[in-house]
């Protein structure tokens, strides 16, 4: 037995392994074999010991693996339907790329174990959807799990139906349709990225370049029709528009798709979006090709239907390709990875061998279509991971149908749909086509598009375009770290190649050769002829506005066809805001005329560039000032004259402080003195004081004086002149703040938007405001005054006051513009004439033929600046204050300096008086020092100095004489004494 050990360790592992699938019901049968192959290694007298216990584990575990295998949670098989028109070359890349993934799956141990995917494959007729319900009803009755397909958006509308009422998920790559939402249908589950994204970045790209109109040519399909219903809202997010839907029969001839783009052709849009599949598409360019509509400034826009046919039939013969030269064209974004280099590097083996017989190219997708397989496997693992089996159940509502010749009873909701559903959405991998999961709204996440620019035999990327960031230059997943920046600046591509083999972006319209004329309404008013008038007895129109309009038309580099439409009786001013309105409703294409921009009708349409500026302003009348016996006291206001006064007299008395002691002419009695001050005050307004000043100090401050003199007098003779020749307001109206605050009648031009204005933004009651007609009327008015029946101010626009004025001396403008506003041409929004005729006047204005045709009309020498004409105000004393504050100033500094110097005098002169015989101090009291101090400073400098020289002089002899007395009397007492001495002797 020892001998033949080894041969039965073996047949006994080969055996027990196969047994030992599973120990226990959560015991995997790996497990099993490893323990078998741990006792296996044992010695021979251990095994004899040990084979009983391993005897019945292994007898348990069988039992128990054969209770699981009657109750299995997971099936050996699962069956997968797929539904596809496998006879075209996309189907048949499809096919493949399903199968291979199919094939990976079922050889990978590592997803689903020992459970295989078997894929039913199920002809999709062509995209019919009557024989589609039946070819999908076929799928259904195998007791599928889930439907891959189908290929169109139109059987994925019919067969959502089923899927939702059957509970079998429905997964779709190539149903792009946004309105196929998890909502309607919550068992379709698009496994690609919604349409609504591709025609987001079509949008981007279109205002990127700066277009407006856009011509969108579809099947008539629910996949045409919602995919441009998507292009719409997004282009009018970005102001753009559709202006014109050219659709198409699914299964349109050569003949139908002929008679469209000629339609096509007559519109004034060149850009043009071409929505459609791999069969339609190629064709309209066919056609669009012959029709001469692939050259210089068309635009062509496919979505990824090209793209995918270019990969798969690449390259096109050189007709083909020639037929879609510039053409631009989105292609899902699949970023480069290892596994995608893997799986392209084997597509080549995968297609080899296609029944066939032709090349099949690699698109995106057979790339989603193979990771759409891979996501349908792990949530099939995750599914039975988590315990959960397959299970049937009849549907009572098709129970309850009669007819059994139909085999309802054969369709069967799949129990656990639901959780299958939840499990596929919360798959998160990496797979050929790059990062796979869903985001919240159960979309793909991180959407992104190269876009393509089809060239000579190829084609070149020229940017990307991603949910994130918008165009850009470099890959999506680069951008995906930086912060989100979708500002237009940011937004960048390469350079593009055009129809037409040019590099100059075309302008994206022209103006349409379909023999209609441009209907452009042109306001007939009664007033201001000078602007627009009609010619008495024909259709034509003269004026400013007139010769403006047709001057700007004939720069353009096309034709406009156009004629003008009066609108208006003639009788009355029409309303200009109801001209614009007409053009929103189609009566009018343009407005041509005196028609202010204001923020109301720029919502309704768009403006060119404004030709003449025209804000609001206020005119009142104005009459010659009346004089009187004191008109020339009015340059000054009284405070003005008593500050004047005041400081005339301050001059004058500084100045004789200051002279007093040093100049004879400043001293002389008490009223000689006065007069000496008020004559000197005075006469230097005329400039004629005969008074000469000596001291330094009084000299400055006469010139600051003088100086201040010299303004005084310049501005008193500039407002007396102006007082006395300036027309001044009859009213006390200087602009449109006290017209407001005013209760009295307010005259507006008929027809104009003044009116509102005042209403609505000033708050102006609208009984106060009188319509008025002509400029008769308006003069009228304002002579009569509102206690006759008139206004007391008109207001209207600053060109129809320059023309208003321009003869009528008698009215003025007060006050400043308090509108900003201009005239333009209106057009209908986003209406590319719009931009070219603005282009034209900036371009006028630049050569001076605007100023020419204003000076043909609008030049008239009578009057011409009245409108500057206004109220001259009195001159305050705030406008002065800074030269009193100087000349102030200057005299306090002066006597300042001159008290300082007096104070050193009287203390040099005073300082050693004589004392009183009594042994006071003669200046000891402060009346005394006062008056002895003031008495000082009213003598003469000359005086001050001779009486202290003299004074001086008297106490040197002073002390001289003291001294020989004192020398004397000691002679003669020597000697007395000395007598004394001698008589006691």
């Amino acid at each position: 037995m020892c001998k033949y050990w080894p041969l039965v360790k073996v047949y006994l592992f080969g055996l027990l392994c196969i047994g030992a699938t599973s120990l226990f019901v959560k015991l995997p049968g790996i497990a099993g074999c490893s323990l078998v192959a741990i006792v296996l290694q044992a010695p021979y007298p251990t095994m004899i010991k040990v084979w009983p216990f391993v005897f019945i584990v292994l007898s348990i575990g069988c039992f128990s693996n054969g209770r699981g295998r009657q109750n299995s949670t997971v099936p050996d098989f699962v069956n997968i339907g797929a539904l596809f028109s496998f006879n075209t070359s996309v189907g048949r890349t499809i096919k493949v790329a399903l199968e291979a993934a199919f094939e990976d799956i079922n050889s990978d141990p590592t997803i689903l174990g020992r459970t295989k995917l078997n894929l039913s494959l199920q002809e999709d007729s062509k995209y019919r959807g009557f024989l589609s319900i039946a070819e999908v009803l076929q799928v259904m009755a195998r007791q599928t799990v889930a439907i891959i397909g189908p290929h169109s958006s139109v059987t994925a509308h019919v067969i959502s139906h089923i899927a939702n009422e059957l509970q079998v998920p429905l997964l779709s790559f190539s149903a792009f349709d946004p309105t196929l939402s998890s909502l309607q249908f919550p068992f379709f589950i698009r496994t690609c990225h919604s349409d609504i994204f591709q025609m987001t970045a079509i949008a981007d790209l279109i205002d990127y370049y700066g277009w407006k109109d856009v011509i969108a040519v579809y099947p008539d399909d629910d996949n045409g029709r919602n995919g441009i219903g998507a292009l719409g809202d997004k282009l009018a997010e970005r102001r753009c528009k559709i202006s014109y839907k050219a659709a198409l029969s699914p299964q349109a001839s050569m003949e139908e798709i002929t008679n469209v783009l000629v339609q096509v052709a007559l519109a004034e849009s060149r850009v043009i979006v071409v929505h459609g599949n791999t069969q339609l598409g190629p064709q309209v360019f066919t056609v669009a090709k012959n029709l001469g509509m692939m050259g210089t400034g068309y635009v062509w826009i496919a979505t990824a239907f090209l793209s995918a046919l270019l990969d798969i039939n690449y390259p096109l013969p050189p007709d083909s390709m020639d037929e879609i030269q510039g053409v631009l064209t989105p292609r899902i974004y699949t970023p480069d990875s290892q596994r995608r280099r893997s799986f392209v590097s084997k597509w080549k083996n995968l297609t080899s061998g296609n029944t066939a017989n032709v090349k099949l190219g690699l698109s995106f997708l057979p790339l989603f279509a193979y990771d759409t397989v891979y996501v349908l496997a792990r949530a099939l693992d995750a599914f039975f991971k988590e315990g959960n089996q397959i299970t049937f159940s009849t549907d009572s509502k098709l129970s309850s149908i009669h007819g059994n010749n139909l085999n309802l009873e054969a369709l069967k909701v799949f129990n656990e749909g639901n959780l299958l559903r939840s499990n596929i959405y919360e798959v998160n991998m990496v797979g050929v086509s790059g990062p796979f999961k869903f985001s919240s709204d159960r979309n793909l996440a991180n959407p992104a598009y190269e876009i393509i620019n089809v060239i000579g035999t190829g084609t070149r990327r020229i940017g990307y375009w991603s949910n994130y960031s918008g165009l850009s230059v470099v890959p999506p997943e680069t951008l995906y770290s930086k912060p989100v920046n979708l500002a237009r600046k940011n937004q960048k591509l390469f350079p593009v190649i055009w129809p037409g083999n040019t590099d100059e972006r075309p302008r994206g319209w022209v103006f349409p050769n379909n023999g209609r004329l441009l209907k452009i309404g042109v306001p007939r008013g009664v007033s201001y002829q000078e602007f627009v008038s009609q010619i008495k007895g024909t259709d034509m129109f003269e004026g400013f506005c007139i010769d403006v309009f047709v001057a700007a038309v004939n720069l353009l580099p096309y034709a406009v066809p156009y004629r003008f439409i009066s609108y208006g009786d003639g009788k009355n001013n029409p309303s200009m805001t109801e001209l614009v309105r007409l053009i929103t409703t189609g009566e009018f294409d343009g407005a041509v005329g005196d028609i202010a921009i204001t923020t109301e009708r720029t919502r309704m349409v768009d403006f060119t560039q404004p030709y003449i500026e025209s804000g609001l302003v206020v005119v009142a009348p104005v009459g010659k000032t009346e004089s009187h016996a004191l008109a020339f006291l009015a340059p000054f206001t009284p405070k003005m004259w008593c500050v004047t006064a005041v400081f005339f007299i301050l001059v004058g008395a500084v100045v004789w402080i200051l002279e007093h002691r040093v100049n004879d002419e400043f001293r002389g009695p008490p009223k000689k003195q006065v007069v000496t001050v008020l004559w000197f005050s005075f006469s230097t307004m005329f400039f004629s004081h005969r008074e000469n000043t000596v001291s330094t100090l009084g000299r400055a401050v006469l010139i600051i004086w003088l100086f201040v003199v010299l303004i005084i007098n310049s501005s008193y003779t500039a407002s007396l002149t102006s007082i006395l020749t300036v027309q001044q307001l009859y009213y006390s109206i200087k602009g449109i703040e006290s017209l407001v605050n005013s209760k009295e009648p307010i005259g507006y031009t008929q027809g104009s938007f003044a009116k509102n204005y005042l209403v609505q933004e000033i708050h102006i009651e609208e009984s106060r405001l009188v319509p008025l007609t002509t400029p008769e009327d308006i003069a009228r008015a304002l002579k009569n005054g509102p206690k006759n029946g008139g206004v007391a101010a008109y207001i209207d626009e600053h060109a129809y006051t320059d023309i208003f004025l321009s003869s009528r001396c008698d009215f003025t403008v007060v006050g400043q513009e308090f509108t900003r506003n201009g005239w333009g041409f209106a057009f209908p929004r986003d209406s590319p004439l719009a931009v070219d005729l603005s282009t034209a006047i900036l371009q006028m204005i630049d050569n001076g033929d605007l100023q020419r045709i204003h000076d043909k009309w609008l030049l008239s020498s009578a009057c011409l600046s009245q409108g500057s004409k206004l109220e001259v105000e009195r001159l305050q004393l705030k406008s002065f204050w800074g030269l009193y504050a100087i000349c102030g100033l200057a005299c306090l500094l002066a006597l300042f300096m001159y008290l300082i110097q007096i104070l050193k005098q009287y203390h040099k002169h005073y300082s050693n008086e004589p004392e009183s015989p009594d042994g006071q101090n003669l200046g000891s009291s402060r009346s005394s020092r006062l008056k002895t101090f003031l008495s000082f400073a009213d003598e003469k400098e000359e005086t001050v100095k001779s009486r202290s020289k003299r004074r001086k002089m008297e106490r040197i002899s002073y002390r001289t004489t003291e001294g020989n007395s004192s020398i004397d009397s000691n002679k003669g007492y020597a000697s007395r004494r000395s007598e004394y001495a001698s008589e006691v002797l």
